[in-house]
């Protein structure tokens, strides 16, 4: 079995919004057992909510403008800086909606979670529930995975199921969906900061897992 990587570990989010994962995650961290805290919020957009969630919790956070700079990988080195500066030993995204070069993301490898409000390899990229009631999809849900260079392609960790209602919008099955999110993030946080994910021939084995019994959801239910 892998080991923690420390006692706590240094934990750096990076947000482009509202920030309701980053709320999840920073409400998880704030139990005394947790094996680790957040320590720095970084987001691309000034005036995201998130970063008062962040100041409320009393949490270091920053904006780094992707407008400040004319690509891709001098945006990317400074939030490497800022991130090293602050001895991150995990980065979250949680809604973060810029795409990280391939050296920022190799740079963290095994060490960068995502979440996807999917069922991966499902309806990866944007707009995804309007996608899956376009394909007349009978359940829903959302993932985390480890970052990789392709696009909502790395092993994935953890996910939740949320049934597809017949009178569903993009909106209400989007919130359904939120729901899970702020339950599969913590815990998937809380297994790589205790160890407890290693990866085998391209897939993540979760160390000590618990598997589920049965089906757990059928929609439309069988009668």
């Amino acid at each position: 079995m892998s080991h923690p990587i420390t006692p706590r570990a240094r934990v750096g989010v990076l947000i482009s919004g509202s920030g309701t994962n980053l709320q999840a995650l920073i409400e998880a961290a704030a139990e005394p057992d947790f094996p680790a805290e957040i320590v720095l919020v970084i987001s691309n957009r000034p005036g995201a909510g998130g970063l008062q969630r962040a100041s409320s919790a009393g949490i270091t956070n920053l904006v780094i403008n992707h407008h400040d700079f004319d690509s891709r990988a001098p945006f990317d080195a400074a939030l490497n800086k800022a991130l090293q500066s602050a001895g991150c030993q995990i980065i979250c995204l949680a809604g973060f909606m810029r795409i990280l070069t391939p050296d920022f993301i190799n740079g963290w490898a095994g060490q960068m979670l995502n979440i996807h409000p999917s069922l991966l390899p499902s309806f990866p990229g944007l707009h995804t529930h309007h996608r899956a009631l376009d394909a007349s999809a009978r359940i829903a849900g959302c993932t985390t995975h480890l970052v990789t260079p392709e696009l909502d392609s790395g092993p994935i960790l953890a996910q939740a199921v949320v049934p597809v209602l017949a009178d569903d919008t993009t909106d209400t099955l989007a919130a359904r969906v939120l729901k899970q999110e702020h339950r599969i993030y913590p815990q998937t946080l809380r297994l790589l900061a205790e160890g407890r994910i290693r990866i085998v021939d391209g897939r993540a084995v979760i160390d000590d897992q618990v598997p589920p019994e049965g089906v757990i959801l059928v929609n439309p239910a069988v009668v």
